[in-house]
Formats: C-alpha cells, structure tokens, sequence
C-alpha cells in the first residue's frame, strides 16, 4: 500500500503546523467565495439579534476549510467552541455529557457527523429543536425518562458524505453549506499566506507552481509547501522559485496536474488489471489493499474532477485523458462499446 502523500485527509501528525495556518476569520479566509458571503450574512444577523447562529453543515471533499469554518464561526459570533467527532461519540451518553455542559450560546463541532451512531443521532434531535435532551433512568418496568434542560447553541458538523445522513438529522440544518474545490488563483493566495507564516521566502512563480498541483485543496498546498520549503532549504538558497517548486515536486512524485505514485497505481491498476473497467471498488480495494473510505475519499473526487476516472452503475471506468496522461494507447473499440468518452 503506497504512502498518500496529496492524501486531503487530515493528519493529526501535523496538528501544530496545521493549525497555525488556519484562518481565524473570515477576513482571512480565501476563497469560496459565494458560501464566505453567505455565511457572513447570517453571521450579522445572528449578531444583530443577539442569538446564536443557525445550525450549520458543512459538507463537501475533505481538506476544504470544514473545520477552518467551524473556528471561524465561534470567533465571528464571539463564542467557545466544543469538538468531537462521530465516531467518538459512541454512547448516547457520551453526547448528553457534552450537550448539558455547553456554555450559552456556545458553537459544538461534530466532525464527520455521517459516522454518528444511529442511537445517539437520536439525542440531538430535540437538543437542536427544544434544547432538551430525553434521558432514560432504570430499566425494565421501573424505567422512567427524564428531560434535561441544553443551553441555547450552534451545531456545526462536517460531512464528506451527505448522502449517509438520514433525512430526518439533514432536515435539522437551517445553514447547509458546500465546499468545493479551490480555483488555481485562490489556492496561490492561500500559499503566498501560508508562507508568510512560516517565515518561507517564494516567489510569485514558486507559489503558483505549488498551488497548479494541490487538486484544488487548501490543505494539500499548505503541505506540499512545507516540503517544498525544505527543499528548498537544503538543495537552494531558500527562495522557492519555479525552479526549485518543480524540482522538489518531481522528486516528491507530484506530476504536473497533481497525481502522485498512489493516484497513477490507481489508475495503471484499473487500466492494465481491469482492461480500463467497469472495475467495482470492491475489487479495487482488494487489488489496492485499500480501504473502500480511502478509494472513495481519498483517491476519487480529484481523479473525477478531472476526468480520469468515471463512476458508472458497473464500476469504475478509466477515460481517455488517464489513458493519454499515463501514456497508455487508448482502445478506440472502448469508446463506441462504453458511450461515455
């Protein structure tokens, strides 16, 4: 199994420097523009009546800004911010824990929100709507509920699946918002910045150059940026130029539209063991020795957005431009059986 280096998966082994990046208001925040402008509106209004914020949700590829925005949102509404994820929650006391100890108006953040147990989802119901959450005492006959009073509060959580939530907790969201990837320019902005936190000395040109192969993701740039940074410390004279960003990109594995080693075995297995497909992610992931999360998550929403890979009712399917962008000659008969490229 290849190491992921442009894995958009956050890793909890560079918490510091990946925290120190992060925009702590949306003045800082770059990019997005339409959700930044919207989630300002709601955040005034919210403000102007003093109330706290709608429930939030945020959902879309990770390494987006998700959890940037759930920063933000404490710090614009001048709040404290309580985290945790779906999967630690894993009893439903666990969760009352957290709700019946929340400050007044106060922002709890729920990561990967798709992952919560059914049993607990079914706390935050009227937590969300009546501030109240239903507590079971005893068992069997002797058994009685009792309803405990939840500080008025903000629940941002975080998705990259919204299709898993059930209907009834999506409903839930008065502020549903979706992050999509970075455009080129943006994503320059957002290195330029980021270097200019960790003291790096780049160029217009170096910066472009790293944001041109960060699939569209913020947290992506910023990593390939400390790396570059490194390089270019050791084999440069500390200025990261265009040069130096492609130098150190190539001897990373980061090809010029943002592929590494683990993107190309994907796609040279789907190619050279499954013909080009229809290959089930299932077989994949016993091919790949991967996870079908990390298929899913990790190696699929770059390789569709730039059109490398299809996802039809069969399987996986590798199109022209992998063919062509691996140098691979691509089976004319192909394109007439499939209807697709």
């Amino acid at each position: 199994m290849d190491e992921h280096l442009l894995s958009s998966s956050y890793d909890p082994s560079e918490d510091p420097a990946e925290y120190s990046l992060r925009p702590r208001f949306l003045r800082e925040f770059i990019g997005q523009a339409r959700l930044k402008e919207n989630l300002s509106l709601f955040i005034a209004a919210a403000r102007g009546r003093d109330e706290p914020l709608d429930h939030v949700l945020l959902h879309g590829p990770p390494g987006l800004g998700k959890t940037s925005t759930a920063h933000i949102i404490a710090n614009e509404m001048g709040v404290s911010m309580r985290g945790t994820s779906g999967p630690a929650l894993e009893k439903a006391g666990d969760l009352v824990a957290i709700l019946t100890n929340l400050e007044e108006g106060s922002v709890l953040f729920i990561d990967e929100i798709h992952r919560l147990n059914r049993m607990v989802e079914e706390i935050l119901y009227p937590a969300m709507e009546d501030l109240e959450v239903d507590v079971v005492i005893g068992s069997g006959p002797a058994a009685r509920s009792i309803k405990l009073p939840v500080p008025r509060f903000t629940l941002v959580a975080a998705t990259t699946r919204v299709g898993l939530l059930s209907a009834p907790l999506r409903d839930r969201f008065g502020i549903p918002l979706n992050f999509d990837f970075y455009e080129a320019d943006d994503l320059c902005k957002i290195v330029v910045r980021s270097a200019e936190i960790l003291d790096a000395e780049i160029d217009p040109r170096g910066a472009s150059e790293i944001a041109r192969r960060s699939r569209g993701t913020p947290r992506v740039a910023n990593r390939l940026l400390r790396r570059v940074r490194d390089y270019a410390q050791v084999r440069a004279d500390g200025l990261i130029t265009a040069t130096v960003a492609d130098e150190a990109l190539k001897m990373l594995g980061v090809d010029q539209i943002g592929l590494d080693d683990a993107d190309r075995r994907f796609l040279r297995t789907l190619i050279e063991k499954y013909d080009g497909g229809p290959a089930g992610v299932n077989a994949l992931c016993a091919t790949l020795n991967e996870e079908v999360d990390t298929i899913e998550d990790v190696y699929e929403p770059f390789l569709l957005k730039e059109g490398l890979i299809a996802r039809t009712s069969r399987g996986r399917i590798a199109t022209r431009a992998a063919y062509e962008h691996l140098a691979y000659p691509f089976p004319e008969s192909r394109a007439a059986q499939q209807g697709l490229f």
